[in-house]
């Protein structure tokens, strides 16, 4: 008999402990009798909150859905822009369960599965947006206008799923390595061009400066040598009127004065020969003094 009461008791607690689970805090429960979601008389699935939830043991299964929010990273997709231009985004959603219910029902509680769904979505509406729309306007100030637009169509086509889309976001925006290197090409080309360009204009621009610099050195040799011939006449008029002036003051001095300087420039070289007649007037001072 106490073999059998502790068979009884060991029996009581494994039904108790298999009819008894337990939801976290974040977390949301689905149970399933016979394979079908237990529903309530509304007939909507019963969803069971965070706490010590009960079950018919054997006979139900537990679902436990995550209810925080997820993070969708989708693949590296290729959208065409409306002016038939390739470009590889990479993009990210944030999402969440809303009706736990509908969720379970289209996904069967598959994350995986769901966010397979939700990326097929995104991408779609992603798009249709970078469909209606050029590469100039998706890099400047329309990409906020863009995610804003996908994230609209997003939410909307995720209802069927029970997902609440919260955001989507583009990470990085490319174009294929193809079309990339063909514009980096097109681009150095017309940098090259651009670069040449201005090389040309400023060497032109050295050409005139140099040509306005030659102009002005000559302008100013020119009045500079203007300048010093009248400087050289007036400073010969000067010293002209200067022995002018001396000779009228005393005429027999300055001619006195010119035969000695003539005598000691001719004299000045012993070697020299000076063939000249004694009575010339080269002699005049020399007589003088000999008669005085």
């Amino acid at each position: 008999m106490q073999r059998i009461g502790v068979v009884l008791v060991a029996l009581i607690a494994v039904l108790f402990y298999s009819s008894v689970f337990v939801v976290k805090e974040g977390e949301r429960g689905i149970v399933e009798r016979f394979k079908k979601v237990i529903r309530g008389a509304d007939g909507l699935a019963v969803v069971y909150e965070p706490g010590i939830q009960f079950k018919i043991p054997l006979i139900d299964g537990v679902k436990i859905l995550d209810a925080r929010l997820q993070t969708l990273s989708a693949q590296e997709n290729r959208f065409i822009t409306k002016e038939k231009k390739d470009l590889l985004v990479d993009s990210y959603a944030k999402w969440r369960i809303k009706d736990f219910a509908k969720y379970y029902l289209a996904t069967g509680g598959d994350r995986y599965r769901a966010e397979g769904l939700l990326e097929l979505k995104i991408t779609n509406g992603l798009r249709t947006e970078f469909g209606t729309r050029t590469i100039q306007e998706i890099v400047s100030g329309e990409r906020d206008d863009l995610m804003a637009e996908a994230l609209s169509e997003g939410a909307e086509s995720a209802k069927d799923l029970g997902i609440e889309v919260v955001d989507v976001r583009v990470k990085t925006i490319n174009l294929p390595e193809e079309i990339r290197d063909a514009i980096f090409n097109r681009m150095r080309t017309e940098r090259e061009v651009v670069a040449r360009e201005h090389r040309s204009k400023g060497r032109e621009q050295a050409e005139i400066i140099m040509a306005e610099v030659d102009r002005r050195v000559t302008v100013m040799l020119a009045d500079a040598e203007r300048q010093s011939r009248t400087l050289r006449g007036e400073g010969d008029a000067s010293a002209a009127q200067v022995f002018a002036d001396a000779y009228n003051k005393d005429p027999e001095f300055f001619a006195f004065l010119r035969s000695l300087r003539a005598y000691r420039e001719s004299f000045a070289n012993k070697g020299d020969i000076l063939v000249i007649r004694p009575d010339s007037e080269f002699f005049q001072y020399m007589k003088q003094a000999e008669l005085k």
